[in-house]
């Protein structure tokens, strides 16, 4: 059975690739997270590859504007950046879920007690998806559960990402709707339940998903 376990994480809700094995593993314990961020800095470039997949000209042009610093709007690339951070700090779920984004990615890059530049911040994406998923955002919910699913930034605890993965999946997250039906089906996290994999599946598909048709298929040829 060849099954894609976990789409890789969301930015505002859009699925991004490649990043998952390249980044390093976390080590302290969840509430470090919550810690007062260091002092970030962004680099000047177009908008990173992985985040236009699936994207039209338009969606990708809004995008740009909410993360990157080449807006027209006057503003130089650290007070866009620092905009960015105004508005996650007080309480905005898409500019903190867009904040984690961009630490998880790299793109938004940390400097440790020493001021060495840190080439991720799995600790500081996971606190602002945290924020933001606490507020209902099911993207957010959904990248939450990814980093604890594969322990970045967070312990790995499968009962977590499940947790997470539900509460997106319930809002109508594709991705996590397809990863919640993996997580019953192989009985990660969660008891083992074939006919809910199924369940989680079959939402998945009629949304388009193509990993939860491939799984369906897989599932049937099975003889389930």
């Amino acid at each position: 059975m060849n099954m894609r376990i976990f789409t890789l994480l969301a930015l505002l809700m859009l699925t991004l690739a490649g990043c998952g094995d390249e980044t390093p593993s976390a080590k302290s314990e969840a509430d470090e997270t919550w810690k007062k961020l260091p002092d970030e800095i962004t680099p000047i470039n177009e908008l990173p590859s992985v985040f236009q997949q699936g994207l039209s000209s338009e969606e990708k042009a809004d995008l740009l504007k909410k993360i990157m610093p080449m807006a027209d709007d006057g503003l130089s690339p650290e007070e866009r950046f620092l905009k960015l951070r105004q508005d996650a700090e007080a309480g905005d779920a898409e500019a903190q879920n867009a904040l984690g984004s961009l630490f998880y990615s790299g793109e938004a890059i940390s400097k440790d007690a020493t001021g060495k530049i840190m080439d991720y911040d799995l600790e500081s994406a996971a606190g602002w998806f945290q924020r933001a998923a606490e507020q209902g955002h099911a993207g957010a919910q959904f990248n939450l559960g990814l980093l604890y699913a594969e322990g970045q930034g967070v312990p790995q605890d499968s009962a977590k990402a499940v947790e997470w993965f539900t509460k997106a999946a319930e809002q109508g997250n594709v991705d996590a709707q397809n990863n919640l039906g993996v997580m019953y089906l192989v009985g990660e996290g969660v008891p083992k339940n074939t006919d809910k994999a199924i369940e989680w599946f079959k939402k998945a598909e009629k949304q388009g998903n193509e990993e939860a048709r491939e799984n369906l298929k897989a599932i049937r040829a099975a003889g389930n």
